[in-house]
């Protein structure tokens, strides 16, 4: 196989795989393991150099550590120590003995038994940080506790990196030839951070000063790959080269520009190594061994989440958010995909075991966090109490007041907002599921109080049934949707002030019965254009009515942009566009009016018509465009295509668009 072909399979069955998995919400990662399982020798037996392969997948795993480097910051390791080196040690230690003492109980060596308790020891990142995201749960309790482990968890993979293929030696060789490791490790790390601090930030900034995209690229891989070959040169891991890297970039000012231009490789070759170890996976001796892949995979799931639930515990936590906490970290991550390639001399059985243990792990985290508050409320009677008292704080903050308004989520937007209102002389009440913010605003004299704005009980408690309004400061849609649902069903007359970030769901809120949508974007484009027109000479009273008219008219002028490349597709897919469309001569649309074409059929508008060089021709149903015009339209990507095929090609085209 050529190495074009090689790259066309694993891509191709990469992306089809990645579509399916993403279709059902479930992890990419998965998707990218059934691909390898399917097209490897073990099955269709269409990744026929499977050497080759895995060479490009280790390109993955040195992306993966230089990102885990460059996420890597001493003030937030100081913030979270406690619970990185408190809870995040522990569990990852007493994790990884208690795996490695029952695998050993089977017969397994103890050199084995100890790489296999890494491998386990490990959760998934990317899982966990997503679904904590999704749930608006980073900030809560068993949030922090989770992100604290999962930040030890990465920190600990550098080690093992340089244990794990040192345990395949003899045991009297161990000892001297793992202190060797350890004192190469120490040697080029201590030479790598004392002189390569200064180092790459004046090289940064040289290579900055050329403003070319390309070359910083460039750069970014020749640090990345050549700081990887040096460690592997010094006979340590290129996946510790790359995390040095990382971490030396972390602390300068060009961080965030490297983790965006670095992120498209890492995904990339990621997905291949995570196809490369798919390929691994033998579905015939899984099937043959059903019972242990069961066996084994419950007694994951059972012991870390025992381990964590008792260790977060007894470190000072409640019941509930101990029991959170080992049920979110109880599954397997990509890292033990990363450390089980990095034992050598496995034998075969024990491999498909492992890594069908992980892969089953990996997809049941999503279904073992959607059911983990049931069992929560169903296991630990103490949390009826504290969502009694929650409630009561809620109801004893609201009692006595009337027509207040309940401001949902009190950062930044709604502080400001709150000292608004204060100054008006209105009374508010805040729900945040922040508790350091609501401590201290508390305790400064605000009106707030820990409570999820998404819960029906909360928002009744806050004085649902007396507010003058509610209104939604996060921007976060669908939560916005689940209060705007709350408040239909209890006071449909109650109206309702939601925060967006674009125009991209102002219709969608609008439709869930938001009085009023103020999009970010929008509101700041108004603001610079009041400053700017006031600067260049425009009378006030003519700035401000411009701006009432703008408003009123729920912000039509300003809808819609032109798309460069500098905006991020998956960002923008569903936002409506502007996009100028000229007619040629022969244009199907030439001598048409804007009434006869009816363009409203597709979901677009036209917002305006250039004609020879001057934006002077209102759009009105009776115009009837000319030959040269140039018509601006807006609406959906889709929407717009469909558009400029009527426009330009035919009445055929027209009636097969869109409607």
């Amino acid at each position: 196989m050529s190495a074009l072909s090689l790259i066309l399979l694993l891509l191709g069955a990469s992306v089809l795989a990645v579509i399916v998995f993403r279709r059902f919400n479930l992890p990419p990662v998965l998707g990218y393991l059934l691909v390898g399982s399917i097209i490897g020798p073990h099955a269709l037996n269409l990744l026929r150099d499977v050497h080759r392969a895995e060479y490009l997948g280790e390109f993955g795993v040195v992306f993966l550590m230089f990102s885990i480097g460059l996420e890597f910051s001493l003030p937030k390791l100081y913030a979270m120590k406690r619970i990185v080196f408190g809870l995040g040690l522990l569990q990852v230690l007493l994790s990884l003995v208690l795996i490695a003492a029952l695998v050993m109980f089977f017969g397994v060596n103890w050199q084995l038994g100890i790489a296999l308790g890494s491998v386990f020891a490990m959760s998934s990142t990317a899982v966990l940080t997503k679904l904590l995201a999704e749930r608006m749960q980073l900030d809560s309790a068993h949030g922090r506790e989770i992100m604290g482990v999962l930040l030890f968890q990465d920190l600990a993979v550098v080690p093992l990196l340089v244990l794990i293929p040192s345990l395949t030696q003899p045991p009297e060789k161990l000892a001297i030839l793992l202190g060797i490791a350890l004192l190469k490790a120490v040697v080029v790390l201590a030479v790598i951070l004392v002189f390569g601090q200064k180092l790459m930030r004046k090289w940064f900034y040289f290579v900055a000063r050329a403003k070319s995209s390309e070359v910083f690229v460039l750069n970014v891989l020749l640090i990345t790959l050549g700081l990887a070959t040096v460690t592997e040169l010094a006979g340590l891991s290129q996946a510790l080269g790359a995390f040095v890297a990382g971490m030396l970039i972390s602390e300068t000012e060009y961080r965030l520009q490297v983790e965006e231009d670095i992120k498209p490789f890492r995904d990339v070759l990621m997905g291949l190594f995570f196809v490369t170890i798919g390929v691994k996976l033998d579905l015939n001796i899984v099937v043959g061994l059903w019972w242990q892949v069961l066996l084994g995979l419950v007694a994951l799931l059972v012991l870390k989440s025992a381990v964590v639930g008792l260790l977060s515990w007894r470190l000072g936590s409640t019941p509930g958010n101990s029991i959170r906490a080992g049920l979110w970290l109880c599954a397997g991550g990509e890292f033990g995909f990363v450390l089980l390639g990095e034992i050598a001399h496995i034998p075969k059985v024990i491999e498909q075991l492992a890594l069908t243990i992980l892969v089953l792990s990996m997809l049941a985290a999503p279904f073992v966090v959607q059911y983990s508050e049931k069992l929560v409320m169903r296991f630990v009677a103490s949390e009826w109490l504290l969502r009694s008292m929650q409630l009561t704080q809620i109801a004893a903050l609201s009692m006595g007041t009337d027509k207040h308004a309940i401001l949902c989520g009190f950062g930044r937007s709604g502080q400001y907002l709150a000292r608004f209102l204060t100054q008006e002389g209105i009374h508010y009440i805040a729900l945040d599921l922040d508790p350091d913010r609501v401590r201290e605003a508390a305790a400064g004299g605000e009106t707030v109080v820990f409570g999820d704005a998404g819960r029906k009980e909360a928002l009744i408690a806050a004085g649902l049934m007396r507010a003058s309004v509610v209104i939604f400061t996060m921007s976060d849609t669908p939560l916005a949707e689940k209060v705007l649902h709350h408040v239909q069903e209890l006071r449909p007359d109650l109206p309702v002030i939601v925060r967006t970030s674009d125009e991209r769901d102002m219709g969608r809120l609008s439709k869930a019965g938001a009085a009023e949508v103020v999009p970010e974007t929008l509101e700041a484009s108004l603001m610079l254009a009041s400053h700017a027109l006031v600067l260049v000479g425009v009378p006030l009273n003519r700035v401000l009515k411009r701006i009432r008219i703008i408003r009123s008219q729920r912000y039509r002028l300003l809808r819609g942009f032109y798309r460069g490349l500098s905006d991020r597709e998956e960002e923008d897919e569903h936002q409506p566009r502007l996009h100028s469309i000229w007619l040629t001569p022969g244009a199907a649309a030439i001598g048409q009016t804007l009434g006869e074409l009816d363009l409203e059929s597709f979901g677009c508008e036209v917002s305006a018509i250039r004609r020879r060089g001057i934006r002077a021709v209102e759009p009105a149903p009776e115009t009837r465009l000319e030959e040269g015009d140039v018509v601006v339209v807006l609406g959906d990507p889709e929407m717009v295509t469909a558009a400029e095929e009527c426009l330009l090609k035919n009445e055929k085209a027209r009636r097969s668009g869109p409607r």
